[in-house]
């Protein structure tokens, strides 16, 4: 099969976004094709993972990666859901650790995208190509609560209420060390690792980000918090409480370099998720139950 072609170029205009810019360099792909590759990260500006919204600046370095067969869609796959809660408007679910929640350059089946397509078809194009809905995200290796829209205006409600920062998430983590004082917040900018570029790091140049947390549980070398992020930076729990020196158990990417208690995933849960209905204008709650293996681990260390 053909490797495809990279395309770079540089801007000598500014003001445009990124999705409308891109066609005009590559021709043969339409605006919902590029803001496809942009989301999956096959275009990158200055270097950088982007977003179709940006707004291009004189000068800026554009690399676009096209590959020899674009597939007009995601194909939906028959892949089991974990579903907390379904009515008209809207979809929860409880998503396992180690699944992707958007296809990636390079990686379009096996994600939470892929598997919403086959039990919504409906939800395709809700928030743009490829999003089917889904208002917000976790990372790869933590399971947790994920709210999906089935039409844009509930979608558009619902990231309202994030940005007015109206939802309350709360986590379920279990960190090395006994955290003092027993509750706190965190308060720390975070922006991308200047020396790491696809780490996120407490940088002085970041975005505020702010975590609320409070001990649960103590054990010997670890600590059990509910965590409640009241901003929603990249990465932010996990950079929060690993540079406050309690990084989260199983974390390959910000823990602390020895035998994990965990192989394949870290010990981070979306375990509660409260916002306001958009269709009912009602409170709602849903909760997701721990996952046996960390219920296991969790057993695991009582014992000891």
């Amino acid at each position: 099969m053909a490797e495809g072609r990279v395309v770079l170029f540089t801007a000598d205009e500014g003001g445009e976004r990124l999705d409308k810019v891109v066609p005009t360099h590559v021709p043969d792909l339409s605006r919902a094709m590029a803001q496809r590759l942009i989301k999956t990260g096959a275009v990158t500006v200055n270097g950088q993972p982007s977003k179709p919204s940006y707004r291009v600046q004189v000068g800026d370095e554009v690399v676009v990666r096209v590959p020899a067969e674009m597939p007009e869609q995601v194909v939906p796959e028959d892949i089991p859901l974990d579903i907390i809660y379904e009515d008209e408007a809207l979809l929860v679910v409880n998503k396992p650790a180690g699944m992707v929640v958007h296809p990636a350059y390079g990686h379009t089946s096996g994600t939470l995208v892929n598997a919403v397509l086959a039990h919504c078809p409906q939800v395709a194009d809700v928030g743009g190509p490829d999003r089917a809905g889904i208002v917000h995200r976790l990372d790869k290796d933590t399971s947790g609560l994920i709210l999906i829209a089935k039409d844009d205006a509930i979608r558009a409600a619902l990231q309202r209420q994030f940005k007015r920062r109206q939802v309350a998430k709360t986590y379920l983590a279990l960190v090395e060390g006994q955290v003092q004082p027993r509750e706190g917040v965190i308060e720390a900018p975070v922006g991308r690792d200047k020396r790491q570029r696809k780490k996120m790091a407490v940088v002085r140049s970041g975005r505020e980000a702010r975590t609320l947390y409070r001990a649960v549980e103590y054990f010997r070398n670890h600590t059990l918090l509910e965590v409640r992020p009241y901003t929603g930076r990249t990465h932010q729990i996990r950079v929060h409480l690993a540079w406050l020196g309690y990084p989260v158990v199983g974390d390959a990417v910000y823990g602390r370099r020895r035998q994990r208690l965990l192989h394949g995933r870290h010990f981070l849960h979306a375990a509660r998720l409260r916002f306001t209905h958009p269709a009912t204008d009602e409170e709602v709650e849903f909760k997701a139950p721990l996952p046996p293996e960390l219920i296991t681990l969790l057993k695991q260390l009582r014992r000891s």
